[in-house]
């Protein structure tokens, strides 16, 4: 096939895959104009979709926006900074000013104290290697703190362009479509005024002042658990309504599972609350260590479930982190599963995840 690229924003069209850049359905290769499915979604239904790309090509991708002069938002998700944080962010963006976004903070305990975990977050993106002029937290969906957001943007940018860019599952997609009609008031304006992106892979909306809004494809991070679940068991995992907290009083020796994709052992020390924040769609099974080893073998995907089958098809295995906590108030962090807080310390855990997504721990967000 002769090589055909988007009418829209440029990317090599292809009909293999529906995930990768450039898709459309080999029925619309018979059209004079011829559109990826996220352009086509874009004019048609004014719909921005999320397209992933791997981080190597991306960086190859964006010399404009290092070149460029303009505004950069950096979408993350609340419940996996660690995976959806960009740590190459300041090879890409160049000296242009970032604002940081942590997306889904309607998901979020009630409790949780807002300005803490702003000041959490800017300290991770320095830890990063990443200034950041701001840092808001919003709900893309319910549009909680849009407003506050779209004021501080019209403030940064000075009439010049704004790139977004996130990892994948960030809900980075949302997040535009809800930017635009917060903006306009209008959700039609894509259709109205689309105008095609130049640049391979970028979709540009106009703003005022002949600046552009640019969707840039979600970066894929190996390190997101996302990768390694099917799409029935992300909707497990992934969160839809506020997180109720799971509390558990444990002996050392004992262990809790959370579903079958990960696991925490108390190895060490006295009594504790382990506070479990995870989906509420999340089951979490409690079983001495002792048992822990044959329980998992027996029942995973079973009574240890999600995993279903399609995802122990692709699940890596999981591998053991140990962790002495010397301080309070301390979060063991799944990423893009959730953390489990334990209040104590002078304790022993280990913890088991899929060998590709690294636990970590941190001082308690809530």
């Amino acid at each position: 096939m002769e090589k055909i690229y988007c009418q829209g924003c440029g990317v090599l069209i292809q009909t293999s895959s529906r995930k990768e850049p450039g898709y459309t359905p080999k029925s619309s290769l018979e059209k004079e104009d011829i559109l990826c499915q996220r352009c086509f979604r874009l004019k048609h239904y004014n719909e921005i979709q999320d397209v992933s790309i791997k981080d190597d090509d991306f960086l190859q991708m964006v010399s404009s926006i290092r070149n460029a002069d303009g505004l950069v938002v950096h979408v993350i998700d609340i419940f996996d900074v660690n995976g959806s944080l960009i740590k190459s962010l300041p090879r890409i963006t160049g000296n242009n000013p970032i604002v940081l976004v942590g997306n889904k903070v309607d998901l979020l305990p009630k409790s949780t104290n807002k300005n803490q975990l702003i000041q959490w977050l800017r300290s991770s993106a320095k830890e990063a290697g990443i200034k950041v002029k701001d840092v808001f937290l919003i709900s893309s969906i319910k549009g909680h703190g849009m407003e506050e957001l779209t004021e501080s943007m019209e403030d940064l940018r000075n009439d010049k362009d704004v790139y977004i860019v996130g990892t994948t599952n960030v809900g980075k997609s949302t997040f535009i479509n809800r930017l635009i009609k917060q903006q306009t008031g209008h959700s039609d304006v894509i259709t109205t005024s689309y105008f095609p992106g130049t640049t391979l892979g970028f979709i540009e909306i106009p703003l005022d002042g002949g600046a552009s809004l640019i969707d840039t494809p979600g970066i894929v991070n190996k390190q997101q658990i996302a990768h390694y679940v099917s799409e029935q068991d992300l909707k497990l995992i992934s969160p839809n309504k506020e997180i109720k907290a799971r509390i558990y009083q444990l002996n050392n020796q004992q262990t809790l599972f959370i579903g079958g994709l990960a696991r925490l052992d108390f190895i060490k020390g006295d009594r504790q609350s382990f506070v479990c924040y995870f989906s509420n769609q999340l089951p979490i099974h409690r079983t001495k260590l002792e048992k822990a080893d044959e329980l998992y073998k027996n029942q995973v995907g079973q009574l240890l479930s999600p995993p279903n089958e399609k995802t122990l098809e692709i699940l890596p295995e999981l591998t053991e982190s140990s962790f002495r906590i010397t301080e309070e108030k301390t979060d063991i962090l799944f990423p893009g599963l959730g953390w489990v807080s334990i209040p104590g310390k002078d304790i022993t855990v280990v913890a088991h995840s899929p060998k590709e997504v690294a636990v970590s721990v941190r001082k308690s967000l809530l």
